[in-house]
Protein backbone atom coordinates (compact mmCIF):
# COMPACT_ATOMS: atom_id res chain seq x y z
CA UNK A 1 0.00 0.00 0.00
CA UNK A 2 1.37 3.47 -0.80
CA UNK A 3 0.47 6.66 -0.05
CA UNK A 4 1.69 9.85 -2.33
CA UNK A 5 0.78 12.00 -0.73
CA UNK A 6 3.34 14.90 1.33
CA UNK A 7 1.92 17.13 4.07
CA UNK A 8 4.24 20.29 4.41
CA UNK A 9 2.98 20.83 8.89
CA UNK A 10 4.32 24.09 9.70
CA UNK A 11 1.81 26.90 10.44
CA UNK A 12 2.69 29.92 8.41
CA UNK A 13 2.04 33.23 10.27
CA UNK A 14 0.65 35.85 8.50
CA UNK A 15 -0.04 33.15 5.35
CA UNK A 16 0.38 33.22 1.98
CA UNK A 17 -2.78 32.33 0.70
CA UNK A 18 -0.77 30.85 -2.32
CA UNK A 19 1.02 28.34 -0.48
CA UNK A 20 -2.34 27.44 1.91
CA UNK A 21 -4.31 27.19 -1.93
CA UNK A 22 -1.62 25.42 -3.54
CA UNK A 23 -1.64 22.49 -0.40
CA UNK A 24 -5.34 22.26 -1.14
CA UNK A 25 -5.06 21.54 -4.49
CA UNK A 26 -2.31 18.51 -3.95
CA UNK A 27 -4.31 17.29 -0.91
CA UNK A 28 -7.09 17.17 -3.43
CA UNK A 29 -5.36 15.14 -5.55
CA UNK A 30 -3.91 12.66 -3.10
CA UNK A 31 -7.17 11.60 -2.01
CA UNK A 32 -7.55 10.47 -5.78
CA UNK A 33 -4.52 8.57 -5.66
CA UNK A 34 -5.72 6.94 -2.42
CA UNK A 35 -9.33 6.27 -3.29
CA UNK A 36 -8.06 4.61 -6.21
CA UNK A 37 -5.56 2.68 -3.82
CA UNK A 38 -8.48 1.19 -1.50
CA UNK A 39 -11.68 0.88 -4.34
CA UNK A 40 -10.30 0.31 -7.52
CA UNK A 41 -10.80 -3.54 -8.88
CA UNK A 42 -7.58 -3.49 -10.54
CA UNK A 43 -5.26 -1.71 -7.66
CA UNK A 44 -3.84 -4.55 -6.25
CA UNK A 45 -3.21 -6.55 -9.58
CA UNK A 46 -1.20 -4.24 -11.41
CA UNK A 47 0.74 -1.32 -10.99
CA UNK A 48 -1.16 1.56 -13.18
CA UNK A 49 2.17 2.98 -14.52
CA UNK A 50 2.92 -0.50 -16.00
CA UNK A 51 2.82 0.44 -19.30
CA UNK A 52 1.63 -3.69 -20.61
CA UNK A 53 -1.45 -3.58 -18.48
CA UNK A 54 -2.41 -0.06 -17.79
CA UNK A 55 -4.60 2.58 -20.18
CA UNK A 56 -3.93 6.19 -20.41
CA UNK A 57 -6.98 7.04 -17.99
CA UNK A 58 -5.44 4.99 -15.13
CA UNK A 59 -2.26 6.02 -16.21
CA UNK A 60 -2.42 9.86 -15.96
CA UNK A 61 -5.09 9.44 -12.75
CA UNK A 62 -1.58 7.54 -11.19
CA UNK A 63 0.78 9.87 -12.79
CA UNK A 64 -0.82 13.44 -11.89
CA UNK A 65 -0.53 12.53 -8.10
CA UNK A 66 2.79 12.61 -8.34
CA UNK A 67 3.19 15.77 -8.02
CA UNK A 68 1.25 15.83 -4.63
CA UNK A 69 4.37 14.76 -2.06
CA UNK A 70 7.38 16.92 -3.86
CA UNK A 71 5.09 19.81 -3.27
CA UNK A 72 4.13 19.09 0.47
CA UNK A 73 7.93 17.90 1.03
CA UNK A 74 8.89 21.50 -0.54
CA UNK A 75 6.63 23.67 0.43
CA UNK A 76 6.91 22.07 4.77
CA UNK A 77 10.62 23.53 4.19
CA UNK A 78 9.12 26.76 2.93
CA UNK A 79 6.91 26.75 5.62
CA UNK A 80 9.65 26.10 8.26
CA UNK A 81 11.43 29.43 6.68
CA UNK A 82 8.11 31.72 7.50
CA UNK A 83 7.66 29.96 10.68
CA UNK A 84 11.32 31.42 11.70
CA UNK A 85 10.83 34.80 10.99
CA UNK A 86 8.83 35.23 14.39
CA UNK A 87 11.39 32.51 16.05
CA UNK A 88 15.12 32.62 17.40
CA UNK A 89 17.34 29.92 15.72
CA UNK A 90 17.22 27.89 18.34
CA UNK A 91 13.26 27.89 18.67
CA UNK A 92 12.84 26.99 15.22
CA UNK A 93 15.38 23.95 15.98
CA UNK A 94 14.02 22.84 18.87
CA UNK A 95 10.63 23.36 16.87
CA UNK A 96 11.70 21.11 14.23
CA UNK A 97 13.11 19.12 16.13
CA UNK A 98 10.13 17.53 18.53
CA UNK A 99 7.98 17.90 15.29
CA UNK A 100 9.92 15.85 13.25
CA UNK A 101 9.58 13.37 15.88
CA UNK A 102 5.93 13.58 16.38
CA UNK A 103 5.68 13.29 12.72
CA UNK A 104 7.37 9.90 12.92
CA UNK A 105 5.59 8.41 16.32
CA UNK A 106 1.85 9.52 14.30
CA UNK A 107 3.32 7.60 11.28
CA UNK A 108 4.22 4.37 12.96
CA UNK A 109 1.26 4.43 14.88
CA UNK A 110 -1.92 6.31 14.17
CA UNK A 111 -1.57 6.54 10.53
CA UNK A 112 -0.45 2.91 9.67
CA UNK A 113 -2.91 1.23 12.08
CA UNK A 114 -4.88 3.80 9.18
CA UNK A 115 -3.64 1.49 6.23
CA UNK A 116 -3.95 -2.11 7.78
CA UNK A 117 -6.46 -1.86 10.54
CA UNK A 118 -4.43 -4.49 11.89
CA UNK A 119 -4.30 -4.11 15.58
CA UNK A 120 -1.04 -6.82 15.66
CA UNK A 121 0.49 -3.99 13.55
CA UNK A 122 2.45 -6.99 11.64
CA UNK A 123 3.57 -4.29 8.79
CA UNK A 124 4.95 -1.39 9.71
CA UNK A 125 5.00 1.27 6.29
CA UNK A 126 7.37 4.28 6.16
CA UNK A 127 5.54 6.63 3.91
CA UNK A 128 5.11 10.18 3.43
CA UNK A 129 4.81 11.41 6.83
CA UNK A 130 7.78 9.29 7.73
CA UNK A 131 9.97 11.18 5.31
CA UNK A 132 8.95 14.80 6.61
CA UNK A 133 9.60 13.91 10.07
CA UNK A 134 13.05 12.48 8.86
CA UNK A 135 13.71 15.77 7.20
CA UNK A 136 12.65 18.09 9.70
CA UNK A 137 14.99 16.15 12.40
CA UNK A 138 17.98 17.36 9.45
CA UNK A 139 16.75 20.71 9.18
CA UNK A 140 16.63 21.58 12.63
CA UNK A 141 20.43 20.39 12.60
CA UNK A 142 20.96 22.09 9.14
CA UNK A 143 19.89 25.36 10.86
CA UNK A 144 22.82 25.76 12.71
CA UNK A 145 24.93 27.10 9.13
CA UNK A 146 24.68 29.73 6.55
CA UNK A 147 21.52 29.64 4.07
CA UNK A 148 23.98 29.40 1.15
CA UNK A 149 25.07 26.19 2.70
CA UNK A 150 22.34 24.67 3.14
CA UNK A 151 21.12 25.67 -0.39
CA UNK A 152 24.52 23.55 -1.67
CA UNK A 153 23.83 20.78 0.36
CA UNK A 154 20.23 20.61 -0.90
CA UNK A 155 21.72 21.11 -4.60
CA UNK A 156 24.03 18.09 -4.04
CA UNK A 157 21.41 16.21 -2.45
CA UNK A 158 18.48 16.26 -5.19
CA UNK A 159 21.16 16.64 -8.02
CA UNK A 160 23.63 13.79 -7.26
CA UNK A 161 22.03 11.17 -4.99
CA UNK A 162 21.15 9.45 -8.31
CA UNK A 163 24.65 8.57 -8.23
CA UNK A 164 24.20 5.88 -5.77
CA UNK A 165 21.78 4.01 -7.80
CA UNK A 166 24.28 1.62 -9.48
CA UNK A 167 24.85 0.51 -5.53
CA UNK A 168 22.07 -1.92 -3.90
CA UNK A 169 21.75 -3.94 -1.13
CA UNK A 170 19.87 -7.42 -1.89
CA UNK A 171 19.53 -8.67 1.56
CA UNK A 172 17.52 -7.21 4.06
CA UNK A 173 17.95 -7.51 7.48
CA UNK A 174 19.34 -5.20 10.95
CA UNK A 175 22.77 -4.80 8.83
CA UNK A 176 21.33 -3.07 5.90
CA UNK A 177 19.04 -1.32 7.34
CA UNK A 178 20.62 2.37 7.25
CA UNK A 179 21.12 2.07 3.62
CA UNK A 180 17.60 0.73 3.02
CA UNK A 181 15.98 3.79 4.86
CA UNK A 182 18.49 6.05 3.20
CA UNK A 183 18.10 5.28 -0.46
CA UNK A 184 16.17 1.94 -1.24
CA UNK A 185 12.78 1.10 -1.60
CA UNK A 186 12.13 -2.62 0.34
CA UNK A 187 10.86 -4.33 2.65
CA UNK A 188 12.63 -5.66 5.62
CA UNK A 189 11.32 -8.82 7.45
CA UNK A 190 12.80 -8.20 11.04
CA UNK A 191 11.43 -10.94 12.77
CA UNK A 192 9.03 -14.14 11.99
CA UNK A 193 5.17 -11.52 12.65
CA UNK A 194 6.60 -8.59 11.68
CA UNK A 195 8.26 -6.40 8.63
CA UNK A 196 9.26 -3.39 8.04
CA UNK A 197 8.25 -1.73 4.67
CA UNK A 198 10.57 1.43 3.01
CA UNK A 199 8.48 3.31 0.98
CA UNK A 200 9.90 6.55 1.37
CA UNK A 201 13.64 6.44 1.26
CA UNK A 202 14.36 9.68 3.05
CA UNK A 203 17.69 11.11 1.21
CA UNK A 204 16.20 12.65 -1.69
CA UNK A 205 13.23 13.88 0.64
CA UNK A 206 16.06 15.77 3.12
CA UNK A 207 17.48 17.60 -0.20
CA UNK A 208 14.00 19.08 -1.20
CA UNK A 209 12.81 19.89 2.31
CA UNK A 210 16.01 21.72 2.72
CA UNK A 211 15.48 23.30 -1.13
CA UNK A 212 12.14 24.40 0.41
CA UNK A 213 13.70 26.29 2.81
CA UNK A 214 15.96 28.19 0.97
CA UNK A 215 12.65 28.62 -1.17
CA UNK A 216 11.38 30.36 1.31
CA UNK A 217 13.66 33.81 1.06
CA UNK A 218 11.29 34.64 -2.04
CA UNK A 219 8.50 34.93 0.66
CA UNK A 220 10.42 37.81 2.78
CA UNK A 221 9.03 41.36 2.93
CA UNK A 222 12.51 41.92 0.76
CA UNK A 223 10.77 40.26 -2.54
CA UNK A 224 8.31 41.86 -4.47
CA UNK A 225 5.48 40.67 -6.19
CA UNK A 226 6.47 41.30 -9.41
CA UNK A 227 9.88 39.94 -8.40
CA UNK A 228 8.87 37.10 -6.82
CA UNK A 229 6.93 36.18 -9.42
CA UNK A 230 9.61 36.48 -12.53
CA UNK A 231 11.84 34.07 -10.07
CA UNK A 232 9.25 31.16 -9.85
CA UNK A 233 8.70 31.62 -13.65
CA UNK A 234 12.44 31.38 -14.26
CA UNK A 235 13.19 28.70 -11.89
CA UNK A 236 10.13 26.35 -13.16
CA UNK A 237 10.64 26.71 -16.62
CA UNK A 238 14.48 25.77 -16.15
CA UNK A 239 13.07 23.14 -13.78
CA UNK A 240 11.11 21.59 -16.43
CA UNK A 241 13.46 22.12 -19.20
CA UNK A 242 15.97 20.11 -17.50
CA UNK A 243 14.02 17.29 -17.20
CA UNK A 244 13.31 17.57 -20.83
CA UNK A 245 16.76 17.50 -21.91
CA UNK A 246 17.53 14.80 -18.98
CA UNK A 247 15.02 12.09 -20.49
CA UNK A 248 15.92 12.69 -23.89
CA UNK A 249 19.55 12.42 -23.15
CA UNK A 250 17.97 8.94 -21.56
CA UNK A 251 21.06 8.11 -19.09
CA UNK A 252 21.20 9.99 -15.61
CA UNK A 253 19.00 11.12 -13.58
CA UNK A 254 16.22 8.24 -13.33
CA UNK A 255 16.99 4.40 -13.23
CA UNK A 256 14.59 3.65 -15.90
CA UNK A 257 15.13 4.39 -19.07
CA UNK A 258 12.05 5.57 -21.13
CA UNK A 259 11.69 3.79 -24.68
CA UNK A 260 10.09 3.84 -27.77
CA UNK A 261 6.02 2.33 -27.71
CA UNK A 262 3.97 0.94 -30.37
CA UNK A 263 1.48 3.82 -29.90
CA UNK A 264 2.82 7.70 -29.49
CA UNK A 265 0.59 8.01 -26.29
CA UNK A 266 2.69 5.03 -24.80
CA UNK A 267 5.53 6.60 -25.92
CA UNK A 268 5.07 9.83 -24.48
CA UNK A 269 3.32 7.90 -20.91
CA UNK A 270 7.21 5.90 -21.14
CA UNK A 271 9.14 9.06 -21.30
CA UNK A 272 6.94 10.75 -18.09
CA UNK A 273 7.50 7.49 -16.36
CA UNK A 274 9.44 8.64 -13.85
CA UNK A 275 10.49 6.82 -10.25
CA UNK A 276 9.01 7.76 -7.13
CA UNK A 277 10.60 5.05 -4.94
CA UNK A 278 13.74 6.95 -4.30
CA UNK A 279 12.89 10.29 -5.61
CA UNK A 280 14.76 10.28 -8.77
CA UNK A 281 16.29 13.80 -10.51
CA UNK A 282 13.89 13.59 -13.55
CA UNK A 283 10.68 12.76 -10.78
CA UNK A 284 11.81 16.13 -9.21
CA UNK A 285 12.74 18.58 -11.62
CA UNK A 286 9.37 17.52 -13.64
CA UNK A 287 7.29 17.94 -10.58
CA UNK A 288 8.71 20.77 -8.81
CA UNK A 289 8.90 22.47 -11.80
CA UNK A 290 5.09 22.60 -12.29
CA UNK A 291 5.01 23.43 -8.76
CA UNK A 292 6.55 26.45 -9.34
CA UNK A 293 4.77 27.33 -11.98
CA UNK A 294 1.60 26.96 -10.49
CA UNK A 295 2.45 29.36 -7.71
CA UNK A 296 3.50 31.93 -9.86
CA UNK A 297 -0.24 32.13 -11.71
CA UNK A 298 -1.72 31.63 -7.50
CA UNK A 299 0.07 34.70 -6.94
CA UNK A 300 -2.62 37.16 -6.01
CA UNK A 301 -5.37 34.78 -7.39
CA UNK A 302 -8.77 35.39 -5.31
CA UNK A 303 -11.65 33.04 -5.83
CA UNK A 304 -14.48 30.97 -4.50
CA UNK A 305 -12.90 27.84 -5.75
CA UNK A 306 -9.40 29.16 -4.21
CA UNK A 307 -10.83 29.60 -1.31
CA UNK A 308 -12.07 26.26 -1.18
CA UNK A 309 -9.18 24.42 -1.62
CA UNK A 310 -7.40 26.70 0.99
CA UNK A 311 -9.67 25.51 3.49
CA UNK A 312 -7.97 21.93 3.18
CA UNK A 313 -4.45 23.63 3.04
CA UNK A 314 -4.72 25.16 6.23
CA UNK A 315 -5.51 21.44 8.15
CA UNK A 316 -3.21 19.25 6.41
CA UNK A 317 -2.58 16.83 8.86
CA UNK A 318 -5.88 16.74 10.30
CA UNK A 319 -7.34 15.30 6.77
CA UNK A 320 -4.09 13.69 5.78
CA UNK A 321 -4.96 11.13 8.75
CA UNK A 322 -8.70 11.08 8.64
CA UNK A 323 -9.30 10.77 5.27
CA UNK A 324 -7.22 7.40 5.40
CA UNK A 325 -9.94 6.20 7.94
CA UNK A 326 -12.56 7.18 5.67
CA UNK A 327 -11.47 5.54 2.16
CA UNK A 328 -10.39 2.66 4.25
CA UNK A 329 -13.76 2.44 5.55
CA UNK A 330 -15.45 2.95 2.63
CA UNK A 331 -13.37 -0.10 1.28
CA UNK A 332 -14.68 -2.52 3.92
CA UNK A 333 -18.28 -1.59 3.75
CA UNK A 334 -17.98 -2.33 0.00
CA UNK A 335 -16.66 -5.61 0.56
CA UNK A 336 -19.82 -6.22 3.24
CA UNK A 337 -21.56 -4.78 0.62
CA UNK A 338 -21.11 -7.49 -2.03
CA UNK A 339 -21.71 -10.42 0.19
CA UNK A 340 -18.08 -10.91 2.31
CA UNK A 341 -19.15 -11.51 5.90
CA UNK A 342 -17.14 -10.15 8.36
CA UNK A 343 -15.00 -12.78 9.41
CA UNK A 344 -13.67 -13.44 6.28
CA UNK A 345 -12.43 -9.84 5.86
CA UNK A 346 -8.98 -10.53 6.76
CA UNK A 347 -6.80 -7.46 7.65
CA UNK A 348 -3.53 -9.26 9.04
CA UNK A 349 -3.75 -10.10 4.82
CA UNK A 350 -1.18 -7.45 4.15
CA UNK A 351 -3.13 -5.28 1.86
CA UNK A 352 -5.64 -3.94 4.75
CA UNK A 353 -8.03 -6.35 3.99
CA UNK A 354 -8.79 -5.45 0.75
CA UNK A 355 -8.92 -8.20 -1.58
CA UNK A 356 -7.30 -8.29 -5.43
CA UNK A 357 -9.86 -7.85 -8.08
CA UNK A 358 -12.43 -6.79 -5.35
CA UNK A 359 -13.88 -3.07 -5.93
CA UNK A 360 -15.36 -0.25 -8.60
CA UNK A 361 -14.74 0.92 -12.07
CA UNK A 362 -12.51 3.90 -12.49
CA UNK A 363 -14.68 6.14 -12.81
CA UNK A 364 -17.00 5.34 -9.80
CA UNK A 365 -13.31 5.47 -8.46
CA UNK A 366 -13.66 9.13 -8.91
CA UNK A 367 -16.94 9.56 -7.92
CA UNK A 368 -16.37 7.82 -4.32
CA UNK A 369 -12.99 10.46 -4.16
CA UNK A 370 -15.19 13.39 -4.94
CA UNK A 371 -17.49 12.15 -1.74
CA UNK A 372 -14.60 11.82 -0.14
CA UNK A 373 -13.52 15.11 -0.96
CA UNK A 374 -16.51 16.77 0.08
CA UNK A 375 -17.26 15.19 3.32
CA UNK A 376 -14.02 16.41 4.59
CA UNK A 377 -14.60 20.46 3.55
CA UNK A 378 -17.15 21.44 6.46
CA UNK A 379 -14.86 19.33 8.76
CA UNK A 380 -11.77 20.69 7.53
CA UNK A 381 -13.62 24.17 7.62
CA UNK A 382 -14.79 23.72 11.42
CA UNK A 383 -11.40 22.40 12.42
CA UNK A 384 -9.57 25.35 11.01
CA UNK A 385 -11.74 28.05 12.68
CA UNK A 386 -11.50 26.18 16.09
CA UNK A 387 -7.73 25.73 15.95
CA UNK A 388 -6.84 29.10 14.52
CA UNK A 389 -8.77 30.54 18.27
CA UNK A 390 -6.75 28.66 19.74
CA UNK A 391 -3.21 30.65 21.22
CA UNK A 392 -1.52 27.05 23.16
CA UNK A 393 2.17 25.57 21.46
CA UNK A 394 0.34 22.81 21.18
CA UNK A 395 -1.74 23.01 18.18
CA UNK A 396 1.03 23.87 15.94
CA UNK A 397 2.09 20.08 16.34
CA UNK A 398 -1.79 19.15 15.00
Amino acid sequence: MESVATLPLIKTNPRVSSIDVLRGLVMVLMALDHTREFLHKDALLYQPTDLELTTPELFFTRWITHFCAPAFVFLAGTAAYLSGRKKTPRQLSSFLLTRGLWLIFLEITVINFSFWFDITFMTIELQVIWAIGVSMVVLSGLLVLPKQLILGIGLCIVFGHNLLDSFSITESGLSSLGWLLLHQRQIVPLTAHFQLSVLYPVLPWVGIMALGYCFGELYSHGFRTEQRKKMLFWLGMAALVGFVALRIANGYGDPVRWTMQKKTLYSVMSFLNVSKYPASLSYVLVTLGATLLVLRWLEGKHARGLNFLAVYGRVPLFYYVLHFYLIHLLSVGYLLGTGVPWPEINFQNGLGGVEPGQGLSLEMTYLAWILVVLTFYPLCFLYNRFKSQKRSRIWSYL
